[in-house]
């Protein structure tokens, strides 16, 4: 039993205040990641060499895709981290934050020592050769030294969200993307160490960013965030983290294959109409942020009132939340509607790509609402450790996506893709909200 003066007792106020104090923090932080990816290209593009340009592009693509696949760290964080903080643990609480930083470290030093590995056969793989090759794995070579510095961040990352700190969360990605964007700068452009000046100004950002992240969680909270052995060496909470990142790995593996299917099948309809797709998934990028920072809320709110075992405060933050998803949805749909031409027009100049960009923009401005529901969903889901549920539906929604690009795309080409897609996106959402009472009545067996 809690005291009444024990952290868990207090009732948890879930507020439209309360949900935004994490939701815009995060939404301006994920915002901010796209311009440094801008001023790399622009560094590396003032050379002159398609090649560099090309090979940047290409480890890019690779790095986005391995470290996306890591990111379940910051995400298992921040659930853990919470549901501690809801139970009134501290110790529970940091114990979660240092099995992470050791699950962390423990990946990057892995990739770090694969790393021949990555830099010898991933540009290759991905189908660079000559000079594009070269280039790839110059930037690979170095940036590849960042695997434990970035993971790490992962966690801090989680653990400040977990804590409900989301200002401390922008505040981290201002510091990484900022000192990166300015040392991609200076040692690029200025002293003109090109695509390795680049990939050293991400190294030294994450470095930055790491010292940051560990000199605020002991200066907050001192003598109290000092790790211990028995923190770490719980083998059944050990094992209940791998298996929650398991979960959430298996999720973001399906996701990307979705994507990996939609490109694919994207590049049979010829260069214009790819070229079209990857256009209008810019719209898609852009409903993302915002319905990311609000899922991040809901991982939070939804985790404390979880671990102060909080039945109606848990419901109205799910509530609250998915009307604010929707809201932002819908007003984005609108947005798109009417300008989403403009915006084609802006990302480029060539007339035939914006030709047929426009003929499925209404399919791309329609993500923003057939996806607002699996967003807010796997937020609620990561929140509450329903992370097996999540992986299955995950599955499911995955099937039911591969189903209707067989039918679909045979009957109406790039349109069935589109409408593939939403498809998929909408069963997301809606397998987990069918599977929502049920576990939320499993979770609140006493009567709350």
């Amino acid at each position: 039993m809690h005291s009444p003066s024990s952290p868990a007792a207090r009732t948890i106020e879930v507020s439209p205040r309360s949900v935004l104090a994490i939701a815009v923090p995060m939404t301006l932080g994920f915002v901010t990641t796209p311009l440094l990816g801008l001023t790399d290209t622009a560094v590396v593009g003032r050379s002159g060499d398609a090649a560099q340009l090309a090979g940047l592009a290409i480890a890019a693509a690779l790095f986005d895709l391995l470290f996306a696949s890591l990111n379940f760290l910051r995400a298992s964080t921040t659930a853990l981290v919470a549901q501690a903080q809801g139970r009134g643990e501290p110790s529970e609480l940091f114990a979660v934050f240092w099995r992470s930083i050791v699950l962390s470290l423990g990946f990057g030093l892995l990739i770090l020592a694969v790393s021949p590995a990555i830099v010898g056969f991933g540009p290759a793989l991905m189908g660079a050769d000559g000079g594009v090759q070269a280039a790839a794995a110059t930037y690979i070579g170095i940036r590849i030294l960042a695997a434990p510095l970035t993971l790490s961040n992962f966690t801090l990352l989680g653990f400040v969200l977990g804590r409900g700190l989301g200002s401390v969360g922008l505040a981290l990605q201002i510091l990484l993307n900022g000192v990166n964007i300015a040392m991609s700068i200076l040692l690029g452009l200025t002293f003109g160490y090109g695509i390795a000046g680049v990939a050293w100004g991400t190294v030294i950002g994450e470095f930055v960013a790491m010292i940051a992240g560990f000199a605020f969680v002991f200066w907050r909270y001192g003598r109290a965030a000092v790790p211990q052995v028995s923190m770490i060496a719980d083998r059944a909470k050990l094992m209940a983290l791998f298996r929650l990142n398991r979960d959430i790995l298996i999720r973001t593996f399906s996701l990307i294959t979705a994507f990996t299917v939609m490109t694919r099948i994207g590049a049979g309809f010829g260069a214009v109409t790819l070229a079209a797709n990857a256009v209008l998934m810019n719209f898609f990028m852009i409903a993302s942020f915002y319905l990311d920072g609000m899922a991040t809320a809901a991982e939070q709110i939804t985790g404390e009132t979880i671990g102060a075992k909080q039945r109606r405060a848990f419901e109205r933050a799910v509530k609250l939340t998915g009307v604010w998803s929707f809201g932002l949805a819908l007003a984005s749909l609108a947005f798109f509607l009417v300008f989403g031409s403009a915006i084609i027009g802006f990302i480029t100049t060539a007339g035939d790509v914006r030709s047929v960009a426009e003929t499925y923009l209404i399919y791309a401005a329609l993500t923003a609402l057939t996806g607002a529901l699996a967003f807010h969903m796997d937020g609620v889901f990561i929140g509450a450790t329903w992370s097996s549920d999540m992986r299955n539906m995950m599955l499911v929604a995955l099937a039911g996506y591969l189903a209707s690009v067989a039918v679909l795309v045979p009957l109406f080409d790039n349109h069935g893709l589109w409408i593939a897609l939403n498809v998929f996106l909408g069963l997301r959402g809606l397998l987990l909200l069918a599977r929502l009472k049920p576990k939320t009545d499993q979770t609140f067996t006493e009567s709350q």
